[in-house]
């Protein structure tokens, strides 16, 4: 019989377990669904039909959905008891280039009835902008200096407000993801292109994260992720971007980038690049791991580029 603690009394075993949805699944999700390993319910949305035999492959309920169009979000209201947000902004042609609709969409989806606990979203490192070299804390104010970024804050805005609701978020800072079983997760191609650097007097500071530890990241963040809490998820490196390449390079057994002055660079290389090459930063990732409890499994990109290295 109920019980007056529970009136409607026991629930089936498949909603006793926690229930994840990860919205955005593609490498980094794939990742965090294998690390889980089955011990919850895995869901995420596709707006791609054809994905679907892949995700139940490998354990995950797929619901079809476009963030793009909120009336296809409607079945999941009340659906997970733990988010992980990883969908990006739309790009530089959408109407509205200074917002994500994609993140209110699903925020105003999941306020409709209760039973989220927790909301971790992948945000970007490039909210900070040009910070010129120096360390960087969760406690700077961020200051965007690319449409891309500005969206990202505005999904930052949007998670927070969604947290004041009695949803536990928590906003990943993510740099660049790297791993070699990961398309286009190590530099190759454009090693293989030439493509020049800057000269070290001219470099900017980059950091990385392997997609494992990013995975890891993601999960450490959804069962222990301090509420409204903002995280840098980067690795040890403090690498300069033609340093990074040159490791790179060297690992793999190709020749070294040619280093360029900013002058030259600015007249041969594409927008997108150049706006990479204008931003140096450092971050500093004791958060993390303090708050976290999250030692990485590789330390700097030379520990993780070696972990598989086969895979070169």
């Amino acid at each position: 019989m109920p019980s007056n603690q529970t009136p409607l009394g026991a629930l089936p075993a498949r909603f006793r377990r926690q229930r994840l949805l990860i919205v955005g699944c593609g490498d980094v999700g794939m990742r965090v669904a294998r690390q889980l390993g089955g011990r919850v319910n895995l869901m995420a949305l596709t707006s791609t039909p054809a994905r679907v035999p892949e995700l139940r492959a490998a354990g995950i309920r797929p619901l079809l959905g476009n963030l793009d169009h909120a009336a296809t979000l409607q079945r999941l209201s009340g659906l997970a008891t733990r988010v992980l947000h990883l969908a990006p902004p739309p790009s530089d042609k959408s109407r509205d280039w200074s917002h994500d609709p994609r993140t209110l969409a699903l925020s105003r989806i999941l306020r409709l009835r209760s039973g989220v606990s927790a909301l971790v979203y992948g945000s970007t490192s490039g909210v900070y902008g040009d910070c010129e070299g120096v360390k960087v804390h969760e406690t700077r104010p961020v200051q965007p200096h690319t449409p891309r970024a500005v969206r990202r804050v505005d999904a930052e805005e949007t998670v927070r407000f969604l947290g004041r609701s009695g949803v536990r978020t928590s906003i990943l800072r993510i740099p660049g993801i790297y791993a070699p079983d990961r398309v286009g997760g190590t530099p190759k191609e454009r090693l293989l292109r030439r493509t020049p650097v800057l000269l070290p007097k001219e470099d900017v500071y980059t950091n990385h994260i392997h997609a494992d530890d990013l995975a890891r990241a993601c999960l450490a963040a959804l069962w222990r992720g301090r509420a409204q809490r903002v995280y840098n998820v980067n690795d040890d490196s403090q690498l300069k971007m033609g340093d990074y390449f040159d490791v790179a390079a060297d690992l793999m057994g190709l020749p070294r980038p040619p280093r360029v002055s900013r002058n030259s660079a600015t007249e041969s290389l594409p927008l997108m690049l150049l706006s990479f090459m204008s931003e140096s930063r450092r971050l500093d990732n004791t958060r993390m791991k303090r708050e976290l409890r999250l030692n990485l499994l590789y330390p700097t990109v030379r520990e993780g580029l070696c972990a598989q290295a086969s895979l070169l």
